[in-house]
């Protein structure tokens, strides 16, 4: 991993916390992903004229990626009306780098070095450190744990599935074009079955907001299709959560969850994660 693919991950770390920040403070959670979705199908096709097409052979992957985009969304909807944000965010996010790891060695046939691999390790115990922090004290909610780790699978699998797909179709750009045109729909879709008449009457109270989060959120996305073209998946996976601390800043900033020393040296582990990360590209 090079110097300038790391910051390309890390900057859409940065921009993917902002985006499900925007997501956890509207507080209709279907109203908040209806925008952030539906303002990405506007932007996927607004791109659709200026990119190419995906290689048919990018297709399957686009496709089912497409579908656990979907099972993605309703899942994190689901852990973030059920827990805080800096629980839940991280959680979900944390538990996907090792998964991960192991779906690239099968599918990929990327199986990373020591240094590598001690990097993902380190970044996955300082990632859980941020989550196991905003259990203590409290009783688990279980309902919540299990949404967001549930919630890690999908990402799992949606980050293999586009890794390969991305790489397949030659143009990365076309690739996230297409996939937000096509995933996008189903949310607003839903949105509009459940609220008919009355679905711009909710929109409209945070539409700049949640355009906003579209607009982080396809940035952010397409920041990383990028980085998986150029490096193997299971080190960018895992830098790309570096945004888990950038979350829990935020919740603990915005909304007033609690961010101590145990934070502090999770941040510090992923750090040193980084950095073997780094010294094994």
């Amino acid at each position: 991993m090079t110097p300038l693919v790391a910051s390309a991950v890390l900057l859409a770390a940065v921009t993917h916390a902002s985006w499900n920040a925007i997501a956890h403070r509207i507080t209709d959670k279907l109203v908040g992903f209806t925008l952030i979705s539906g303002g990405g199908v506007l932007i996927g096709l607004a791109a659709l004229p200026f990119t190419a097409v995906p290689a048919a052979a990018a297709w399957p992957y686009l496709l089912t990626s497409a579908v656990v985009h979907v099972a993605y969304y309703a899942l994190l909807m689901t852990s973030f009306r059920l827990g805080d944000f800096g629980q839940a965010y991280p959680l979900a996010r944390g538990s996907a780098p090792l998964v991960v790891a192991l779906l690239a060695a099968v599918f990929a046939h990327e199986v990373p070095g020591a240094w590598a691999m001690a990097g993902i390790v380190v970044s996955c115990l300082g990632l859980t450190g941020v989550s196991l922090w905003g259990l203590r004290g409290s009783r688990p909610d279980w309902a919540a744990i299990g949404a967001a780790l549930a919630t890690g699978l999908t990402i799992a699998a949606y980050t293999v599935l586009d890794g390969l797909g991305a790489r397949a179709s030659h143009t990365p750009l076309g690739y996230i074009a297409w996939l937000m045109a096509i995933q996008g729909v189903v949310i607003p879709a839903y949105m509009y079955a459940r609220a008919r008449g009355d679905t711009l009457r909710l929109l409209r109270p945070h539409a700049a907001l949640g355009l906003l989060g579209a607009a982080l959120s396809v940035a952010a996305y397409a920041l990383v299709l990028w980085a998986q073209t150029r490096a193997e998946l299971a080190p960018v996976a895992a830098l790309r959560e570096s945004s888990v601390i950038v979350g829990a800043a935020i919740g603990a900033l915005l909304f007033k969850e609690r961010f101590g020393a145990p934070r502090l040296a999770a941040a510090g582990l992923l750090v040193v994660g980084i950095g073997l990360m780094l010294h094994a590209g």
